[in-house]
């Protein structure tokens, strides 16, 4: 399925866009690596031969999600570079917690601008060369945070669940047209931003999160690619998180209590 396409990664330069740019090298896929720190990209373009025996072409491409005119330049560089793409993987996302009344405007706004509108700025750069082509393949990387609400996520859900709704829109919208979608609902995995987020989150988000078991970095890649390959809309990695999942879709109101219970035997409150 991915031997010979040309594939875009977002946030290609670590965490799981990286570990999903050694999986796909290694079943011969072309990348177009995207992210803002260049050496990073190098790092890891540098590394990907010694992870595959495919003769692959993988490039890098110093951009900002958050910059529509350079996402939208940096389409064309890949066009002209390595051809049109197959599939795009939106990966490029940040993370901030704590207490809502402790969260600034520019926090709302920056974790929006990254995670919501950075991937609406790579689908609307890459579509018209989907459409051209007649096919195309988009993979959203979002969160159960994308699903419900999480103490502390406030605005991490809120640009989540923005990516939930154009997914599920865009899905019905460009079906038609042979461009197909899947949107990824991991729970918490291990990777940088987490590692950078346990340096400061609040008692009541680490408690209420983890109820779930966090996952490994490689087993969330490992059943993504499965999931494509199955051509699954919703991929949910993990077991347990899919029974999660399913438990709040049908039965809303006992996770909402489970959740209340959890919050009232740990809650701290904002101080100061």
């Amino acid at each position: 399925m991915f031997e010979g396409k040309n594939i875009i990664i977002t946030g290609g330069s670590s965490g799981l866009g990286e570990e999903l740019a050694y999986r796909l090298a290694a079943k011969g896929a072309n990348l177009a690596l995207v992210a803002r720190d260049q050496a990073r990209l190098q790092s890891v373009v540098k590394n990907i031969p010694s992870a595959t025996a495919h003769k692959v072409r993988v490039e890098a491409f110093q951009s900002d999600v958050c910059d529509p005119s350079s996402v939208e330049q940096t389409g064309r560089r890949i066009v002209e570079t390595i051809g049109i793409p197959d599939i795009l993987i939106n990966s490029a996302g940040i993370i901030s917690e704590n207490y809502f009344e402790k969260l600034p405007l520019e926090t709302f706004q920056k974790v929006m601008d990254t995670n919501f509108f950075g991937t609406l700025y790579w689908i609307k750069a890459v579509l018209p060369y989907f459409q051209k082509k007649g096919q195309g393949r988009i993979v959203n990387i979002c969160s159960m945070a994308g699903l419900m609400g999480t103490f502390g996520y406030s605005p991490y859900c809120s640009s989540k669940h923005a990516v939930t709704g154009l997914t599920q829109s865009l899905r019905v919208e460009l079906k038609p047209q042979n461009i197909r979608f899947h949107l990824v609902c991991p729970a918490e995995f291990t990777s940088p931003m987490v590692d950078q987020l346990n340096t400061y989150r609040t008692a009541e988000n680490r408690k209420i999160v983890q109820t779930i078991p966090v996952l490994s970095l490689e087993k969330v890649a490992d059943e993504i690619i499965r999931g494509i390959e199955k051509d699954k809309y919703l991929i949910i990695p993990g077991a347990i998180t899919r029974l999660f999942e399913i438990l709040n879709r049908y039965f809303p109101s006992l996770t909402r209590w489970t959740s209340d219970l959890i919050i009232r035997q740990c809650y701290k409150g904002p101080k100061g």
